[in-house]
Parts: structure tokens; sequence; C-alpha cells
């Protein structure tokens, strides 16, 4: 029996993990802080836009059970609100506990509070040998997940960021995030903003929705979301170009408080002062869940990710694969998880030496990979972010017509393209 080393429990750590384990071979998951799912943990929207084709690909591929849960805890399903159609919100006070107990289940070792430091390397210099963390221990394995996103560490967050706002990465607590592909001899590069800064701000933050009036709290109980104008001296539309998320840096999102019921009331903006939030109707006693300083700022993401092929798998180290935000300019837990199975499930191929998978630009999974890739080789590409929720490339989901609500239609896709069950079926 092999070792596969899942590095960062978020979504695409814990899809990895998953898709791994599946093969039969030992999987281990290393997480800095005390929680899985990072960035899942304030996040909350699924199945919006093409996210929804994403997500029915993953389960007639076999990678359905994260995508269950999400479902499982909705708090709203099938939501029209600005720039989205058939989103739903699921309850991140809820997930998290579900998420842990499916990979305990499935006998994965779910290691917490288990930073990263370095990399030990074999003579050759390009096969990873073990990891090293920072209690010392070292973890011998025999194929390698990078999952370890692109945000912070503290520093990226005061040079391109307006400082730390102790959001829900919490490197102050748990220590920075290291890169294992670079550590490893890989490659890395970060994304670019339309101001020449490096990185992302990350797009929301999260309010008590207790703090808001009744009137707010109905309307996100009854529709699943909120839509406030806002006085025409409080319109801030550069706001908008530092936003990571780009399906929300649309006019509506500088002219309206926008709040999404995930649990807490989500704001689709990364900062916005307290003190003139609290001058807006309704958000007399408004407070930030997260980040604490959600007045100040968000997090700087996209500062580390890894150059690799369409197997995913690292360039310039033969035995590590990577997924989520470390794979590409990409947004959101759906894209995450879609990564992080293939990530996974190539890791366990390599463990067995069986030929790696790359799924084809019939799928939209498939393509999005592939389309991360071409676009970075351009001038521009550094300035783009990839989502099936909006932007650019659901207009090429659209174009291509891959872009489809019909589940018959994705499961004779998914058939055609011999990727059955594929996650499965090692």
């Amino acid at each position: 029996m092999c070792k596969i080393i899942i590095v960062g429990g978020g979504w695409a750590g814990c899809a990895a993990a998953i898709s791994a384990r599946k093969s039969g071979e030992e999987v281990i998951l290393l997480e800095r802080t005390d929680l899985l799912l990072g960035l899942g943990n304030v996040g909350g929207i699924m199945r919006n836009n093409g996210r929804y084709t994403a997500t029915e690909e993953n389960v007639f591929m076999g990678a359905s059970e994260l995508f269950n849960i999400t479902d499982s805890f909705a708090t709203h399903k099938n939501v029209d609100f600005p720039g989205h159609k058939h989103a739903s919100f699921y309850d991140v006070l809820k997930v998290e506990p579900e998420v842990r107990r499916l990979l305990h289940g499935m006998g994965i070792q779910c290691r917490l509070c288990k930073r990263v430091i370095d990399v030990m390397k074999s003579d050759k210099g390009s096969i990873i040998e073990a990891l090293v963390l920072e209690d010392g221990e070292i973890i011998k394995g025999d194929v390698f997940v990078d999952c370890t996103g692109t945000t912070g560490p503290m520093g990226n967050c005061l040079e391109n960021g307006n400082g730390c706002s102790m959001c829900i990465l919490r490197c102050p607590a748990f220590g920075p995030r290291v890169s294992i592909s670079e550590r490893a001899g890989g490659t890395d590069f970060a994304g670019m903003r339309k101001d020449g800064k490096l990185g992302a701000f990350s797009g929301s933050s999260k309010l008590e929705k207790k703090t808001l009036s009744k009137s707010i709290q109905n309307q996100l109980k009854k529709k699943g979301f909120a839509v406030v104008p806002l006085p025409e001296e409080m319109i801030n539309r550069k706001k908008l170009n530092v936003k990571v998320c780009k399906q929300y840096a649309l006019d509506p999102y500088a002219e309206n408080i926008i709040l999404i019921d995930t649990g807490f009331a989500k704001m689709m903006t990364p900062f916005f002062e307290l003190e003139a939030l609290r001058k807006v109707e309704g958000f007399e006693n408004v407070r930030f869940a997260d980040p604490y300083a959600g007045g100040k700022g968000n997090s700087i993401r996209y500062m580390a990710v890894a150059e690799r092929d369409d197997y995913l798998k690292v360039k310039g180290v033969e035995n590590l694969f990577c997924g989520g935000e470390k794979c590409g300019l990409f947004v959101g837990h759906t894209e995450a998880i879609s990564t992080g199975s293939l990530a996974g499930h190539n890791a366990a191929r390599m463990a067995k030496d069986i030929k790696l998978l790359e799924l084809p630009e019939t799928t939209a999974i498939g393509s999005i990979i592939k389309y991360n890739n071409e676009k970075i080789e351009t001038e521009e590409g550094l300035f783009k972010r990839f989502t099936f929720a909006g932007d650019e490339f659901f207009d090429y989901m659209k174009e291509k017509n891959l872009y489809t609500t019909d589940k018959g239609v994705i499961e004779k896709r998914i058939a055609e393209s011999g990727l059955a069950n594929i996650y499965n079926s090692i």
C-alpha cells in the first residue's frame, strides 16, 4: 500500500483526499489550522450559473460526496440574484463538522494543527520523499498533493492589501502557509491587479445576521438574499476592480449592498468601513463576523499559483500534484472540489503506476483546466480569474454549449467521454 499525503484541508484538499482514498491507498491529510474547509467556512454559495453544470459533471464522474453535504445543509435553493441563476446557499456553520465525519468514516487520517514548513527530496532532486512539520516531525510519503491555497501569509496582506484583518485562515494563530510546490523546486507565479499590485482581495465578508434590522433579516429568511440600495454619495465603483470574484464586479454590487444567507449574512464586498456601513438604513447596529477587521480589508489571494500540466501535476516535481487555487487562477468552492478530485485521483493513479487521467474539453471541468493554462501564457492572462460562475469563462462555456442545467444532457456527456463513475473505478 502506498502513502498519499495531501497538504491543505480546504475544499480542494478534502476532495483530493476522498478521491485518493477510494483507490485503497493510505491517505493522510495535513491541515495547519483547527478547521477543515478553509475559505469554505465563509463562502457558502454553490450551483450558481455554470457551477451547476460542473457540480453534476462531478456527480456523474463519481465525486458526489461533498456536493451531497452542501446540498443537505442548504439554507436556500434555486435562488436568482443579481448576475446569478439557480444558486444554492449552504449553512457555513454546519458543513465543516459533517465533512470531517465523512473523511474519518472513509479512513482518511486528518491531522489538524500540523503546519508543513519544508520538504525533503531525493538525491535526484525532483522527487519528494517526506514533509517536515513545524514541530520537527517527518512524514514520509510516496505521492503528494499541494492544496495549500494561495492566500496569506500575513506579509502578503500587509504589502498588497490593507494589512492582516484576521480572516478565517488565522495566520497569526496557526502560522503562515508554506508553498509545497515552491519548496519542492517547482515554479510559482502570482496573479495581477489592474493597479499593478499582486493578487486580489477575497470577495466577501460576513455580518452577524442578528445585528441587522428585522426587515433585512426577514428578507434573507424568505428569499435567501437582500438588495439594499446605497445613497449616491456612498457608491464606489473603483472597489469592483480589487475583487477576486469578477462575477460580482458588476454595477449592482457597487450601487447596492447585496447579502446572501449562509447562516451569517454574507456581504458581497471584500471590505466596507464600519462607520459608513452603519449609516445605511437597516445596518445601524451591524458588526462583522469575519474578517474581524472587515471594515479595513480581507485576505490577499493568488500569490503562489503553481505551474502545472493538465493532469494537475506540478512541473519540475515528479510526484507532486496540486488542486484548488494552487493549480490556477480559479475562484470558488466548486472549482476547488473539481480540481482537487482530479489531483487526488491522479495521485492514486501514480501510486498504482496507472496512466494519468486528463479530462477532455468536452467537459466544463476539463475545459477550465486547459483554459487557465492557455490564458496565463498570454500578456493579459495574469490579470484574469476563472470560474464556472461568471466573467469570461462562463461566456466561453455558453459559446461551446457546455453550460446546461439538464442532468440528462450532462450524464450523457460524461458517459460519451468515457468518464462515468471514473473516480470510483481504480
